[in-house]
């Protein structure tokens, strides 16, 4: 009787701890996240780069912008280069409304076929794109406070 007492103590503490955890989860993927997306393109190509992706990529994200997952979009190339090693041509920071939907790669299908009914001529425009990017990368960023 002591050790299935036992046993339902430990269940029932297991069963706690876990569901603190889905809570604290859950309460994290509510929060918005920030996303920076840097962009480092073959040289002399980033005005060709930036007009595609105007083009091609913004409209989507203004959908998501009005449908309420993303919160926030911005998009920035510097005044001046730095070493060839830490260039970047172009930054888009955007804001998701959670970090699911930030890692949901999949939003934006349901609007592909609506902004660009051409998807052959589309999809070509992408390439493109995608040929003029040296390197990429996505960085999750946080404020920090100051007092």
């Amino acid at each position: 009787m002591k050790r299935k007492l036992a046993h339902c103590v430990i269940m029932g503490l297991l069963i706690l701890i876990s569901n603190q955890s889905f809570a604290q989860k859950t309460t994290v993927d509510a929060a918005p996240i920030t996303i920076e997306n840097y962009y480092k393109i073959k040289w002399g190509y980033a005005d060709e780069f930036i007009a595609l992706w105007k083009k091609n990529h913004y409209p989507l994200l203004k959908k998501l912008l009005e449908k309420g997952d993303v919160l926030s979009i911005k998009a920035e190339s510097p005044i001046i280069h730095s070493s060839e090693d830490s260039r970047w041509d172009f930054k888009v920071t955007l804001t998701f409304k959670t970090e699911h939907l930030a890692f949901d790669y999949s939003i934006t299908e349901p609007f592909k076929k609506q902004l660009f009914p051409d998807q052959d001529s589309y999809q070509k425009a992408e390439q493109h794109r995608f040929e003029l990017v040296i390197a990429h990368w996505d960085v999750p960023v946080e404020s920090v406070a100051l007092p």
